[in-house]
This record gives C-alpha cells, sequence and structure tokens, in this order.
C-alpha cells in the first residue's frame, strides 16, 4: 500500500483562494472610492512621484558608472526554468552542476533526497560499500595514502522518513591521493548512476514513484550512455522493469554487493532525482522533458512486447482458421486467402462492432473491493461502453496491462497502489478514482494531482458514508464515519487498520451513474472530434 506520509507543503484550498480574492475585491473597491482617495492618498502620491523620479534618474546615469550587465541585473533578474527545485536539487544549475575532475561533491537540501557527483578515476569496491575517487600523487611524493574526503549517502527518494531509511544500506564515498591505484576489473567508458532497491520495492506506487520515475529523470539525459549500479538488487525486478531499463540503457546492470569486481568510472551520480508524486517536472528538465515524455519512453518499451502477444494470437487465430478448414472446403477456400493481420482485424472488429468506448475496472480482491462490481459491469455496458474486467497482481506481466489500459478510454479503481496504472492510459482519457472514506487527502495527492498532469480527464467519486461498508459496524455519528480527517490525525496506524485494510465499497450505482455517464459523453465528443480533425 502506499504510505500516507505527507512530505508536502499544505495546499491551498478553495477556501483560502476564494478569501484571497474577496480581499483583492474590496481594496480595490476601496481604492476606487474618491472620498478615500482625498482623504488618504495625495500625501502619498507626491512621494510616490518623487520616488519614481529619482529611480528613473538612476537608471539614466548608472550605465556611466556601472557595467551594462549589473545595472540590468538589478532591474530585470527573471528566474530560469531551473532555478528552483521543490528537492532542492537543481538539473542544469545546482551545487553539483560543475563538478572538477578528482572531487566529490554532495547536495544535500532537498527534502526527499541527496544527490552525490564524483568525477574522475572512480573505483568499486562492494566488500566496504564503497565508492572510491583516486588522485594520483607527484612523482616524487612517496608518503603515504592520504584520504581527502569522506562522504556518506544513502541513495533512496524517502528521505525524510527516518523509519525506511535506518533499512538502507549507506555508501561510502571516498576520496584519496595514492601512489599506486591498481587496476579495474571492468573499465567502462560511460557515467553510471547508483541508487537503491531497497526500502518499498514491491509496492508498484513506489516501485515507480521511488524508483523508475526518478531513474529516468536522472538519467536521461545520459541518452542510454550510462551503466545503473544497484544496491538491494532483486532479479525479479529485473525482469519486471527490464523492458524500461533497456529505453533508459545501453548496458545491463550491476548488482553492487553481489559483483565483487572492481568496475572503474569517469564519472557517477549516486543518489536519485525525484520531482513530486508520480511526475516529471519539465521546468527541471533538460529539454523540458515531461511526464508524457516518460510515458513515451513506456510506450516504446511495452510494444515489443505487445506486439509479440498479436502475434500470438494471430497464429493462435490461424490455427483455429485451419482447424474449420478441414471440416469445411468452401471455407478453406476463403480462409486461406485472408492474411493473419486481416484475420486479427476481423477479429477485433467482431468483439467491438460499434466501436464503443472501452472501459477497463481495475478489479481488487480483499479489502477496497466494490462488492456489487457485478451490478457496475451491467450498468456500464447499459450506458454503451465495451468493458474489460482487469485483476492484476504481482505477477501479471506490466505489458499485458500497459496494453489493456493503453487502448482503453475509461480506467475505474478503487483508490490503491494499482491506480499506479493511470500512468499507461493514453493522456486525454478518463481516470475515475472511487475514494473510500478516510483516503481523500491521499486519493488526491498520490493519483489525483499527477493524472491531471499526464493530461488525464481526472473523476474523483467520493463515497458517501452509506457506500461504505465501515456503516455496517459502526454508529452512523461515530467520527470514523463522520469525521475520518480526524482518525487520519492519529497516525497511519490507524488509517491503515480501518480505512485500508477493513473497508469495502458498495458503490451507490445511481450516484455512480452520473459520473460514468458524463465520462461516456466525454469519450464520444472526443472521438467525433478526432474525426473531424482526421486527413481525408
Amino acid at each position: 500500500m502506499v504510505h500516507y506520509h505527507r512530505s508536502h507543503q499544505p495546499r491551498k484550498t478553495n477556501a483560502d483562494s476564494n478569501k484571497d480574492e474577496d480581499s483583492h475585491t474590496i481594496i480595490t473597491l476601496d481604492c476606487s472610492t474618491s472620498s478615500y482617495y482625498n482623504k488618504k492618498t495625495r500625501p502619498k502620491l507626491l512621494s510616490f512621484l518623487l520616488l519614481i523620479t529619482f529611480l528613473s534618474c538612476c537608471y539614466v546615469f548608472a550605465p556611466l558608472f556601472l557595467p551594462t550587465s549589473f545595472t540590468f541585473s538589478l532591474l530585470y533578474s527573471p528566474a530560469t526554468e531551473n532555478d528552483v527545485n521543490p528537492d532542492g536539487v537543481d538539473v542544469n544549475d545546482s551545487t553539483c552542476s560543475s563538478v572538477s575532475t578528482g572531487t566529490i561533491c554532495c547536495d544535500r537540501s532537498g527534502f526527499r533526497s541527496d544527490i552525490c557527483v564524483m568525477k574522475g578515476d572512480i573505483r568499486t569496491h562492494s566488500a566496504s560499500s564503497s565508492i572510491f575517487l583516486y588522485n594520483p600523487r607527484s612523482t616524487d611524493d612517496v608518503s603515504v595514502e592520504e584520504e581527502l574526503q569522506h562522504e556518506k549517502i544513502k541513495p533512496y527518494t524517502r528521505k525524510w522518513e527516518t523509519s525506511v531509511m535506518d533499512t538502507i544500506d549507506e555508501l561510502n564515498l571516498v576520496s584519496k591521493r595514492v601512489n599506486d591505484v591498481g587496476g579495474c576489473d571492468v573499465q567502462h567508458d560511460v557515467p553510471a548512476v547508483f541508487f537503491s532497491n531497497g526500502g518499498y520495492t514491491g509496492n508498484v506506487y513506489h516501485e515507480f514513484n521511488d524508483g523508475i520515475i526518478p531513474l529516468y529523470i536522472t538519467s536521461q539525459h545520459f541518452k542510454k550512455k550510462v551503466v545503473f549500479v544497484i544496491l538491494e538488487y532483486h532479479n525479479w525486478w529485473i525482469m519486471k522493469y527490464g523492458d524500461i531499463l533497456s529505453r533508459l540503457s545501453d548496458f545491463p546492470p550491476i548488482d553492487f554487493k553481489g559483483d565483487n569486481r572492481t568496475h572503474c568510472f569517469p564519472e557517477s551520480i549516486v543518489g536519485l532525482r525525484i520531482h513530486d508524486e508520480l511526475t516529471v517536472d519539465s521546468a527541471l528538465m533538460r529539454g523540458n522533458k515531461s511526464i508524457v515524455d516518460f510515458r513515451n519512453v513506456l510506450d516504446q518499451a511495452y510494444w515489443p512486447r505487445i506486439r509479440g502477444l498479436i502475434q500470438k494470437e494471430e497464429r493462435k487465430a490461424q490455427e483455429q482458421s485451419r482447424e474449420q478448414a478441414s471440416s469445411s472446403s468452401s471455407s478453406s477456400s476463403s480462409s486461406s486467402s485472408e492474411t493473419s493481420q486481416q484475420q486479427f482485424i476481423k477479429q477485433q472488429v467482431l468483439e467491438n462492432p460499434m466501436k464503443k468506448p472501452k472501459l477497463v475496472i481495475l478489479s481488487r480482491s480483499g479489502s477496497r473491493a466494490i462488492t456489487n462490481e457485478n451490478l457496475l459491469v451491467k450498468m456500464a455496458k447499459e450506458i454503451g461502453f465495451m468493458v474489460k474486467v482487469l485483476k492484476p497482481d504481482r505477477t501479471t506481466e506490466l505489458a499485458k496491462i500497459y496494453r489493456a489500459l493503453n487502448a482503453s478510454d475509461v480506467m475505474i479503481g478503487v483508490h490503491g497502489a494499482a491506480m499506479t496504472h493511470f500512468l499507461f492510459l493514453r493522456p486525454g482519457s478518463v481516470f475515475i478514482q472511487v475514494v473510500p472514506l478516510g483516503t481523500t487527502w491521499a486519493a488526491e495527492t498520490y493519483y489525483g494531482e499527477p493524472a491531471r498532469k499526464l493530461g488525464l480527464k481526472y473523476i474523483g467519486y467520493q463515497i458517501h458514508p452509506r457506500e461504505s461498508t465501515l456503516y455496517e459496524k459502526y454508529d452512523k455519528n461515530d467520527p470514523i464515519l463522520r469525521d475520518p480527517t480526524s482518525i487520519n490525525k492519529k497516525g497511519w496506524e490507524y488509517t491503515k487498520k480501518i480505512y485500508l485494510d477493513s473497508q469495502n465499497v458498495i458503490l451507490d450505482l445511481g450516484r455512480f451513474r452520473k459520473r460514468l455517464h458524463r465520462a461516456y459523453e466525454y469519450t464520444l465528443s472526443k472521438s467525433k472530434l478526432n474525426l473531424q480533425h482526421r486527413p481525408m
């Protein structure tokens, strides 16, 4: 499950925004009143005019005494697109944006992660959990080796969360001046990125949010000419995300602890940069890369496998066609004239003859399941959707999930880690998240807002107490039903035990139908618009 740690600055509520607008309106009205102007502002106006005159003189004569660039910087100092990073680590102009050969630079100002950059003769030493940066001595210096700098770092992106960071392996980054550096077992001529696959790895939300997306943010500018060195290496993780890794690096990843050889690199980044929940901030990226660009990487990663699945289905269709042909000579002549691609298209048309909007329901078992899901499916079909119920688990191949969601127009699911799969939806698709009691903040922060950034039409359906199975367990006036926020304030364990592990959903189909019908109309109107703009 997603761990609800509020790592962000509090967001201004709508009420606050309205209050600001109201106060602004009052000021405008007061200033436009003639009596206010005559009695209060005339002395101030004179002072204001004198100030403007003084500044104008400074502007005119300053170039005579100061360099032009200095004068301009005083009057106009725009913030570039990379000046500010919510994590305190700037991509192009940070503390460590320019590192001299033979040095280690660490930026620890970020709330979510630390980043260290090393440049020069870099060598791994897994036995001591160290990465050494060697600086050779001059030929006439025969003294013993000298340690110049020693940094420690845990390369995981939940720096603020002490409990999980205590489980992350720590690396020693050591700069030394030595006489003889020895040899390299493996010499690499491209940089390395070191990161940990510990922590919450095993949960799909954390795998993307804490790992895969930060890895893209940190490494994409290398254009695949980079080696990934992984602490707490898991073979299953490599198999699960190998398709994505192959789009980010041309080289096989290295198991830091499992590979005792000395790997040598010219440069390394230790730790991953992270922007926000499940997103990429284009203002902080070289080339203004965004979360849509990350999704394009997913598309490139999964389509080779999807084509393989399609070809397998085509072969199966051909086999079935041959079996039918053997029992009927007439059908044999017609079937043999069709290509496998035509057969596949025919199959798709038979499955969806009216080109109905496609709806995928991400089904849950156990907690937070929709108990009347069968009725939801029936209602969706009545509205006009072609419905597919998907029940992914930890062993489900991601390419298969991607294929289903990439082809869909609408996705419905109850708040939980599986909602991370909204990343597989095409921008412009509809994402309806069913929000159980006690999960409002998390549903919006972890999935709602990131979905909008991807360009999805997001609809959050907050259930009423009667739509929760908790309604059957507690008195209707119990704070668990009436005031979930007060329960959330008691801590993660309360939230998890009550709202995540002990609650299912019974949808009010009459109420939910309105959202679903709105999604249907939106999808149809979008399809018509696309047809109108399609070239003849």
